[in-house]
Parts: structure tokens; sequence; C-alpha cells
């Protein structure tokens, strides 16, 4: 083609958005500018972000982006990329690629020589060791530990000589199950659920395990909880 220099197309970027953990108010200007400047936005559930960007009145072209399908969209957004259009990653709650769909994708970007710039924000580990009262110092995030009761407590034995504050993301339907493995393998160490975290039913419920294990025995809770156990004193 006449006047080609052959440059090449410059990338662009993917931009890695943390959005709130539950309540939508808890965004940074930053990520609504990136937001709303993207030329797209890849998300977890398309419904959950729509809430999000209409609160901000942004209308985006929308690539759903879930476990366990990811690897199924990165071909498209690698194709946007390569083109020179930016990409806002997004998840449901909290930072991308944090027990969350993500790194698989920011890892084929980097492959391919995009820049991957983090826009930090909302965090459910940060916001529940805040409030927690236990050591903040120094601390382990293990995710979601593994379903059945076997993994889980092999996971524990892994951490028994683990001095830093323990941290999980747990439906609270295993808590009952999960305290009683704390009970066994760590000892009646004290533990915390941050529960429903910046949403309405926000909850902090502090004690010794085997305490914890008696009261909520009575009291089934409901939502996702984040949970903290002390570390080997």
């Amino acid at each position: 083609m006449a006047g080609d220099t052959g440059a090449a197309t410059p990338t662009g970027r993917l931009f890695i958005v943390a959005t709130p953990v539950g309540n939508l108010e808890d965004i940074t200007l930053r990520a609504i500018r990136v937001l709303g400047e993207a030329d797209a936005i890849a998300c977890e559930d398309t419904r959950q972000t729509l809430k999000l960007l209409n609160k901000y009145g942004l209308r985006k072209r929308l690539i759903s982006y879930f476990h366990p399908h990811e690897g199924r969209k990165i071909p498209e957004i690698i194709g946007l990329l390569r083109s020179g259009r930016d990409v806002a990653l997004v998840s449901d709650a909290g930072t991308p690629g944090i027990s969350d769909p993500g790194f698989p994708l920011i890892r084929e970007a980097l492959k391919e020589g995009v820049r991957v710039v983090p826009v930090p924000g909302p965090s459910a580990v940060a916001a529940a060791l805040s409030a927690s009262g236990l050591p903040t110092h120094r601390f382990l995030f293990a995710g979601f530990p593994p379903p059945k009761r076997g993994g889980l407590r092999k996971l524990l034995q892994s951490l028994q000589r683990e001095q830093a504050t323990l941290v999980f993301y747990l439906p609270t339907r295993r808590i009952l199950e999960f305290l009683e493995a704390i009970l066994a393998i760590l000892g009646d160490r004290r533990v915390v659920i941050a529960r429903e975290l910046t949403k309405i039913h926000e909850e902090f419920i502090r004690g010794a395990a085997a305490d914890l294990l008696i009261s909520l025995e009575k009291r089934p809770l409901k939502g996702e909880a984040t949970v903290l156990v002390e570390g080997l004193r």
C-alpha cells in the first residue's frame, strides 16, 4: 500500500480493574475513568458488571470471561489488544486474578508483549484484615480451601507451623466443617469470620474456634465469608 511505512500497530493495554466487593460506592475515580475509556470490558458475569456500569452511566462492549471457560475468550481478547484496543478486566467483586478469573489472560497478554496495568482498589482480603483485630504485619492468603474434607485437612496440616495470620475465602455453608478442621489440626485458635463485607448485612464474628463452633451450630449463616485464623504463637 502506498505510504505504508511498515510500522507495527502498537498493542492496546490490559487494565486490571478492582471493583467493589459489595457497596457500589467503593470504587476509585481512576477505575471509573478507565472503565469509561476502555474499548471493551472483559467481565466474569455481565449482569454484575452492568449493575456497576449503570450506576455510573457507562455503556461498553462486554466480553463474558468466566471460570472454567476462560480459555475460550482469550483469543478474542488478545486479538483486540493486538489491534491496539484497550481492554479492562474486572471480576464480580474485588481484584481480578485474586481467586477470581484473570490469571490465564494476564499471563497470555504478557507473553504477547501487552502492557498490563493494575488499577488498584477494593479487596476482601485487605478489608477483612484491617478490621479483624488479628495481627496484620504478616499474613498468608490461602484462597478457597479444597472442597473435599481430605484436601482441607491436608492444607491445614501444611500450615500448622505458619506464624502469619491465615486468610481464606469460604461459602458460609462450609463454616462449621472448616471450624471443626481448625480445632482438630491447628487447635483452639482465634478466628474471625467477616461475612458479607461492605453489604447491608456486613458482620464480623470473632472468637475462639471452639466457641464459634458451638454458637454457629445454632445459627446458620448466609452469604460469602472471608475467614481469618490466628497464626502459630
